[in-house]
Protein backbone atom coordinates (compact mmCIF):
# COMPACT_ATOMS: atom_id res chain seq x y z
CA UNK A 1 0.00 0.00 0.00
CA UNK A 2 0.99 3.69 -0.62
CA UNK A 3 2.27 5.74 2.16
CA UNK A 4 -0.13 8.39 3.38
CA UNK A 5 1.51 11.46 1.70
CA UNK A 6 1.74 9.17 -1.63
CA UNK A 7 -1.54 8.98 -1.93
CA UNK A 8 -4.32 11.44 -3.98
CA UNK A 9 -6.25 13.08 -1.09
CA UNK A 10 -10.09 13.12 -1.61
CA UNK A 11 -12.41 15.78 -0.43
CA UNK A 12 -15.98 15.08 -0.14
CA UNK A 13 -18.09 18.52 -1.02
CA UNK A 14 -21.84 17.78 0.45
CA UNK A 15 -25.09 19.70 1.74
CA UNK A 16 -28.89 19.77 0.96
CA UNK A 17 -30.53 20.17 -1.94
CA UNK A 18 -29.82 24.03 -2.81
CA UNK A 19 -27.19 24.39 -0.43
CA UNK A 20 -24.65 26.26 -3.31
CA UNK A 21 -22.49 22.93 -4.24
CA UNK A 22 -22.47 23.83 -7.68
CA UNK A 23 -21.66 27.82 -6.90
CA UNK A 24 -18.57 26.42 -4.63
CA UNK A 25 -17.71 24.04 -6.79
CA UNK A 26 -17.01 26.66 -10.12
CA UNK A 27 -15.64 29.16 -7.68
CA UNK A 28 -13.38 26.68 -6.90
CA UNK A 29 -12.28 25.57 -10.24
CA UNK A 30 -11.32 29.26 -10.86
CA UNK A 31 -8.57 28.71 -8.26
CA UNK A 32 -5.18 28.00 -10.07
CA UNK A 33 -4.00 25.52 -7.31
CA UNK A 34 -7.02 23.32 -8.43
CA UNK A 35 -5.10 22.60 -11.65
CA UNK A 36 -4.80 18.44 -11.70
CA UNK A 37 -7.67 17.81 -10.07
CA UNK A 38 -10.61 15.31 -10.74
CA UNK A 39 -14.30 16.45 -10.08
CA UNK A 40 -16.65 13.41 -9.43
CA UNK A 41 -20.43 14.26 -9.60
CA UNK A 42 -23.02 11.80 -9.15
CA UNK A 43 -26.24 11.43 -12.11
CA UNK A 44 -27.81 13.84 -10.16
CA UNK A 45 -25.07 16.69 -10.46
CA UNK A 46 -25.92 20.02 -11.71
CA UNK A 47 -22.28 21.58 -12.04
CA UNK A 48 -22.22 24.50 -14.22
CA UNK A 49 -19.13 24.05 -16.34
CA UNK A 50 -19.68 24.87 -19.84
CA UNK A 51 -17.76 27.94 -19.78
CA UNK A 52 -14.47 25.60 -18.91
CA UNK A 53 -14.81 23.07 -21.08
CA UNK A 54 -12.00 22.28 -23.44
CA UNK A 55 -12.55 18.89 -24.72
CA UNK A 56 -14.62 15.70 -24.16
CA UNK A 57 -12.82 12.66 -23.65
CA UNK A 58 -15.43 10.07 -23.20
CA UNK A 59 -19.02 9.61 -22.18
CA UNK A 60 -18.22 10.18 -18.83
CA UNK A 61 -15.04 12.61 -18.20
CA UNK A 62 -14.47 15.69 -19.61
CA UNK A 63 -11.22 18.02 -19.69
CA UNK A 64 -11.47 21.42 -18.00
CA UNK A 65 -9.32 24.34 -19.23
CA UNK A 66 -8.04 25.08 -16.20
CA UNK A 67 -6.23 21.92 -16.51
CA UNK A 68 -8.89 19.87 -14.00
CA UNK A 69 -10.43 16.28 -15.19
CA UNK A 70 -14.49 16.05 -14.05
CA UNK A 71 -16.47 12.89 -14.27
CA UNK A 72 -19.67 11.53 -13.80
CA UNK A 73 -20.52 8.46 -11.89
CA UNK A 74 -21.15 5.81 -13.62
CA UNK A 75 -22.67 3.35 -11.42
CA UNK A 76 -20.68 2.57 -8.71
CA UNK A 77 -17.88 5.39 -7.14
CA UNK A 78 -15.52 2.50 -6.92
CA UNK A 79 -15.74 2.46 -10.25
CA UNK A 80 -15.16 5.50 -11.19
CA UNK A 81 -12.28 5.80 -8.99
CA UNK A 82 -10.71 2.89 -10.05
CA UNK A 83 -11.02 4.05 -13.65
CA UNK A 84 -9.62 7.19 -13.08
CA UNK A 85 -6.59 5.42 -11.51
CA UNK A 86 -6.22 3.53 -14.42
CA UNK A 87 -6.20 6.28 -16.52
CA UNK A 88 -3.48 8.43 -14.90
CA UNK A 89 -1.45 4.75 -15.27
CA UNK A 90 -1.55 4.43 -18.45
CA UNK A 91 -1.13 7.85 -19.31
CA UNK A 92 -4.45 8.58 -20.58
CA UNK A 93 -4.96 11.20 -18.17
CA UNK A 94 -1.95 13.73 -16.34
CA UNK A 95 -1.36 12.19 -12.85
CA UNK A 96 -3.87 14.13 -10.21
CA UNK A 97 -3.27 15.96 -7.14
CA UNK A 98 -6.48 15.93 -5.39
CA UNK A 99 -10.08 14.56 -5.84
CA UNK A 100 -13.25 16.29 -5.10
CA UNK A 101 -16.28 14.23 -4.98
CA UNK A 102 -19.96 16.32 -5.23
CA UNK A 103 -22.54 14.04 -3.80
CA UNK A 104 -26.22 14.80 -4.24
CA UNK A 105 -28.03 16.75 -2.05
CA UNK A 106 -29.90 13.46 -0.69
CA UNK A 107 -26.64 12.06 0.35
CA UNK A 108 -25.47 10.44 3.24
CA UNK A 109 -21.88 11.06 3.33
CA UNK A 110 -20.94 7.84 5.03
CA UNK A 111 -21.46 5.28 2.26
CA UNK A 112 -19.09 8.09 -0.14
CA UNK A 113 -16.47 7.64 3.00
CA UNK A 114 -16.81 4.01 3.13
CA UNK A 115 -16.38 3.62 -0.76
CA UNK A 116 -12.90 5.06 -0.38
CA UNK A 117 -11.77 3.24 2.87
CA UNK A 118 -13.68 0.25 2.85
CA UNK A 119 -12.28 -1.03 -0.88
CA UNK A 120 -8.40 -2.33 -0.23
CA UNK A 121 -7.61 -1.35 -4.08
CA UNK A 122 -9.44 2.30 -3.88
CA UNK A 123 -7.69 2.93 0.11
CA UNK A 124 -3.73 1.58 -1.95
CA UNK A 125 -4.42 4.61 -4.28
CA UNK A 126 -6.65 7.49 -2.07
CA UNK A 127 -7.17 9.04 1.35
CA UNK A 128 -10.55 10.75 2.11
CA UNK A 129 -9.27 14.29 3.41
CA UNK A 130 -12.47 15.47 4.95
CA UNK A 131 -16.25 16.02 4.17
CA UNK A 132 -17.14 19.91 3.45
CA UNK A 133 -20.64 20.74 4.53
CA UNK A 134 -22.87 23.48 2.89
CA UNK A 135 -25.45 24.67 5.01
CA UNK A 136 -28.33 27.26 3.26
CA UNK A 137 -28.41 30.00 5.78
CA UNK A 138 -32.04 31.09 4.82
CA UNK A 139 -33.64 27.42 4.26
CA UNK A 140 -31.19 25.25 6.75
CA UNK A 141 -32.49 25.61 10.46
CA UNK A 142 -35.78 24.27 8.57
CA UNK A 143 -33.84 21.37 6.79
CA UNK A 144 -32.12 20.69 9.71
CA UNK A 145 -35.60 20.14 11.53
CA UNK A 146 -37.07 17.68 8.87
CA UNK A 147 -34.70 16.26 7.34
CA UNK A 148 -32.43 13.77 8.50
CA UNK A 149 -29.85 13.63 5.57
CA UNK A 150 -29.01 17.51 6.80
CA UNK A 151 -28.34 16.42 9.99
CA UNK A 152 -26.09 13.61 9.22
CA UNK A 153 -24.67 15.91 6.50
CA UNK A 154 -23.90 18.03 8.89
CA UNK A 155 -22.45 16.39 12.11
CA UNK A 156 -20.03 14.11 9.58
CA UNK A 157 -18.38 17.39 9.02
CA UNK A 158 -15.11 18.39 9.08
CA UNK A 159 -15.31 21.80 7.92
CA UNK A 160 -19.25 23.60 8.33
CA UNK A 161 -19.26 26.25 5.29
CA UNK A 162 -22.68 28.80 5.67
CA UNK A 163 -23.80 29.71 2.33
CA UNK A 164 -25.84 32.79 1.25
CA UNK A 165 -25.19 34.64 4.59
CA UNK A 166 -26.01 38.23 2.60
CA UNK A 167 -29.74 37.24 2.58
CA UNK A 168 -29.91 36.61 6.20
CA UNK A 169 -30.03 39.18 9.05
CA UNK A 170 -27.33 38.37 12.08
CA UNK A 171 -30.28 37.63 14.24
CA UNK A 172 -31.96 35.27 11.98
CA UNK A 173 -28.67 33.70 11.56
CA UNK A 174 -27.52 33.00 15.37
CA UNK A 175 -29.93 29.95 15.94
CA UNK A 176 -28.65 28.40 13.00
CA UNK A 177 -25.24 28.90 14.20
CA UNK A 178 -25.92 27.22 17.43
CA UNK A 179 -27.87 24.31 15.93
CA UNK A 180 -24.92 23.71 14.25
CA UNK A 181 -22.73 24.07 16.61
CA UNK A 182 -25.26 21.11 18.67
CA UNK A 183 -24.78 19.32 16.10
CA UNK A 184 -21.26 19.41 15.30
CA UNK A 185 -19.13 21.11 18.05
CA UNK A 186 -15.70 20.71 16.27
CA UNK A 187 -15.97 21.39 12.68
CA UNK A 188 -14.93 25.10 11.99
CA UNK A 189 -17.61 27.22 10.81
CA UNK A 190 -16.75 28.77 8.01
CA UNK A 191 -18.51 31.82 6.17
CA UNK A 192 -19.24 30.89 2.62
CA UNK A 193 -18.32 34.58 1.19
CA UNK A 194 -14.97 34.65 2.94
CA UNK A 195 -12.51 34.68 0.18
CA UNK A 196 -11.06 31.61 1.83
CA UNK A 197 -14.01 29.17 0.77
CA UNK A 198 -13.23 30.53 -2.23
CA UNK A 199 -10.20 28.60 -2.89
CA UNK A 200 -8.99 25.48 -2.62
CA UNK A 201 -7.69 25.71 1.30
CA UNK A 202 -11.55 25.15 2.09
CA UNK A 203 -11.07 21.36 1.20
CA UNK A 204 -7.49 20.86 3.22
CA UNK A 205 -8.84 19.68 6.69
CA UNK A 206 -7.77 16.30 6.35
CA UNK A 207 -4.53 14.25 8.47
CA UNK A 208 -1.75 14.93 5.73
CA UNK A 209 -0.83 18.36 4.16
CA UNK A 210 -0.12 17.87 0.65
CA UNK A 211 2.06 20.35 0.58
CA UNK A 212 4.39 19.32 2.90
CA UNK A 213 3.57 15.88 3.76
CA UNK A 214 3.80 16.28 7.13
CA UNK A 215 0.95 15.22 9.27
CA UNK A 216 -0.98 17.64 11.11
CA UNK A 217 -2.85 15.50 13.62
CA UNK A 218 -4.42 18.34 15.60
CA UNK A 219 -6.16 20.10 12.33
CA UNK A 220 -7.43 16.59 11.40
CA UNK A 221 -8.59 15.70 15.13
CA UNK A 222 -9.80 19.28 15.47
CA UNK A 223 -8.14 19.29 18.58
CA UNK A 224 -7.92 22.92 19.87
CA UNK A 225 -11.81 22.66 19.22
CA UNK A 226 -12.29 19.75 21.42
CA UNK A 227 -10.55 20.84 24.37
CA UNK A 228 -13.86 21.35 26.92
CA UNK A 229 -12.98 18.67 29.27
CA UNK A 230 -14.14 16.96 32.03
CA UNK A 231 -11.51 15.78 34.66
CA UNK A 232 -12.04 11.88 35.90
CA UNK A 233 -9.13 12.37 38.19
CA UNK A 234 -7.06 10.18 35.89
CA UNK A 235 -4.80 9.98 33.40
CA UNK A 236 -8.09 10.67 30.68
CA UNK A 237 -10.58 13.21 30.12
CA UNK A 238 -13.27 13.58 27.23
CA UNK A 239 -15.15 16.62 25.90
CA UNK A 240 -18.51 15.96 25.00
CA UNK A 241 -21.60 17.50 23.42
CA UNK A 242 -25.32 16.47 23.94
CA UNK A 243 -26.84 16.63 20.13
CA UNK A 244 -30.72 16.69 18.45
CA UNK A 245 -31.62 13.44 17.32
CA UNK A 246 -29.05 11.32 19.48
CA UNK A 247 -26.26 12.76 17.64
CA UNK A 248 -23.30 12.75 19.54
CA UNK A 249 -19.95 14.03 19.00
CA UNK A 250 -17.03 13.68 21.71
CA UNK A 251 -13.45 12.96 22.32
CA UNK A 252 -11.48 10.84 24.07
CA UNK A 253 -7.84 11.24 25.54
CA UNK A 254 -5.42 9.25 26.82
CA UNK A 255 -2.41 10.25 28.29
CA UNK A 256 -0.74 6.49 28.78
CA UNK A 257 0.70 4.25 25.90
CA UNK A 258 -2.17 2.11 24.87
CA UNK A 259 -1.40 -2.33 24.21
CA UNK A 260 -1.90 -2.59 20.55
CA UNK A 261 -4.24 -5.70 21.42
CA UNK A 262 -6.71 -3.54 23.79
CA UNK A 263 -7.12 -0.50 21.21
CA UNK A 264 -7.87 -3.44 18.56
CA UNK A 265 -10.52 -5.37 20.73
CA UNK A 266 -11.97 -1.60 21.88
CA UNK A 267 -12.37 -1.08 18.30
CA UNK A 268 -13.40 -4.46 17.07
CA UNK A 269 -16.56 -3.93 19.66
CA UNK A 270 -17.55 -0.98 18.87
CA UNK A 271 -17.91 -1.62 15.39
CA UNK A 272 -19.01 -4.74 15.68
CA UNK A 273 -22.05 -4.49 18.31
CA UNK A 274 -22.69 -0.76 17.29
CA UNK A 275 -21.79 0.19 13.89
CA UNK A 276 -25.32 1.16 13.25
CA UNK A 277 -24.45 3.79 15.45
CA UNK A 278 -20.92 4.49 15.23
CA UNK A 279 -20.89 7.41 12.66
CA UNK A 280 -17.67 8.63 12.08
CA UNK A 281 -14.30 7.69 14.30
CA UNK A 282 -11.18 10.01 13.93
CA UNK A 283 -8.08 8.46 15.98
CA UNK A 284 -4.20 9.14 16.66
CA UNK A 285 -3.61 6.23 19.18
CA UNK A 286 0.20 5.87 21.29
CA UNK A 287 0.99 2.15 21.18
CA UNK A 288 3.01 0.54 24.05
CA UNK A 289 4.89 -1.33 21.59
CA UNK A 290 6.04 1.09 19.63
CA UNK A 291 5.83 4.68 21.44
CA UNK A 292 7.75 6.95 18.88
CA UNK A 293 5.09 6.08 15.42
CA UNK A 294 1.78 7.17 16.32
CA UNK A 295 -1.69 4.43 14.87
CA UNK A 296 -3.84 6.29 12.88
CA UNK A 297 -7.75 4.90 12.77
CA UNK A 298 -10.33 6.22 10.46
CA UNK A 299 -13.75 4.71 9.99
CA UNK A 300 -17.71 4.93 9.56
CA UNK A 301 -19.59 2.48 10.70
CA UNK A 302 -18.86 -1.12 10.70
CA UNK A 303 -16.17 0.51 7.89
CA UNK A 304 -12.22 1.29 8.88
CA UNK A 305 -9.39 2.00 6.78
CA UNK A 306 -6.56 -0.17 7.38
CA UNK A 307 -4.29 1.06 10.39
CA UNK A 308 -1.30 2.59 9.75
CA UNK A 309 1.89 3.78 11.73
CA UNK A 310 3.07 7.30 11.33
CA UNK A 311 6.98 7.54 11.48
CA UNK A 312 6.92 10.02 14.11
CA UNK A 313 4.80 12.49 16.26
CA UNK A 314 3.93 15.60 14.16
CA UNK A 315 4.22 17.32 17.63
CA UNK A 316 6.53 15.57 20.20
CA UNK A 317 5.33 17.48 22.82
CA UNK A 318 2.02 15.94 22.88
CA UNK A 319 1.93 12.18 22.34
CA UNK A 320 -1.50 11.39 23.93
CA UNK A 321 -3.68 9.05 22.44
CA UNK A 322 -6.59 11.62 20.97
CA UNK A 323 -9.97 10.59 19.77
CA UNK A 324 -13.15 11.86 18.17
CA UNK A 325 -16.33 10.58 17.77
CA UNK A 326 -19.68 11.25 15.84
CA UNK A 327 -22.36 8.88 17.31
CA UNK A 328 -26.14 8.61 17.27
CA UNK A 329 -27.84 7.34 20.80
CA UNK A 330 -24.59 5.87 21.58
CA UNK A 331 -23.46 7.73 24.79
CA UNK A 332 -20.10 9.11 25.22
CA UNK A 333 -19.74 7.98 28.84
CA UNK A 334 -20.59 4.49 27.37
CA UNK A 335 -17.78 4.47 24.79
CA UNK A 336 -15.60 5.80 27.22
CA UNK A 337 -16.62 3.51 29.76
CA UNK A 338 -15.54 0.29 27.35
CA UNK A 339 -12.01 2.63 26.31
CA UNK A 340 -11.34 2.58 30.26
CA UNK A 341 -12.26 -1.13 30.45
CA UNK A 342 -9.85 -2.41 27.52
CA UNK A 343 -7.27 -0.26 28.22
CA UNK A 344 -7.11 -0.77 32.14
CA UNK A 345 -8.54 2.33 33.78
CA UNK A 346 -10.33 1.47 36.97
CA UNK A 347 -13.73 3.39 36.13
CA UNK A 348 -16.13 0.90 34.43
CA UNK A 349 -19.13 -0.33 36.40
CA UNK A 350 -21.45 -3.40 36.98
CA UNK A 351 -23.76 -2.02 34.09
CA UNK A 352 -21.02 -1.44 31.70
CA UNK A 353 -19.31 -4.56 32.31
CA UNK A 354 -22.88 -6.28 31.80
CA UNK A 355 -23.39 -4.86 28.46
CA UNK A 356 -19.58 -5.83 27.77
CA UNK A 357 -20.61 -9.48 28.29
CA UNK A 358 -23.46 -9.41 26.51
CA UNK A 359 -21.40 -8.14 23.54
CA UNK A 360 -19.03 -10.39 22.30
CA UNK A 361 -16.81 -9.71 19.92
CA UNK A 362 -17.90 -11.00 16.26
CA UNK A 363 -15.71 -10.24 14.41
CA UNK A 364 -11.61 -11.45 14.06
CA UNK A 365 -9.09 -8.55 15.82
CA UNK A 366 -7.77 -5.82 13.33
CA UNK A 367 -4.07 -6.27 12.80
CA UNK A 368 -2.00 -3.37 13.95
Amino acid sequence: MASPSDRIPVSIVTGFLGAGKSTLLNRLLRDPEMRDTAVIINEFGEVGIDHLLVESSGDAMIELSNGCLCCTVRGELTDTLASLRQDVGTGRVKALRRVVIETSGLADPAPVIQSIIGAAEISRDYSVDGVITLVDAVNGLSTLDHHEEARRQAAMADKLVLTKKTLCSSAALAPLRERLRQLNPLAPLIDGDDPVAAGHAVLICGLYDPSSKIPDVARWLHDEAAHDHHDHGHDHDHGHHHHDDGIRAFSIIHDRPVDPAAIGMFVDLLRSAHAEKLLRMKAVVQLADDPERPLVLHGVQSVFHQPERLERWPDPSDRRTRMVLITRDLPAEFVQSLFDAFTGTPRIDQADRQALEANPLAIPGMRF
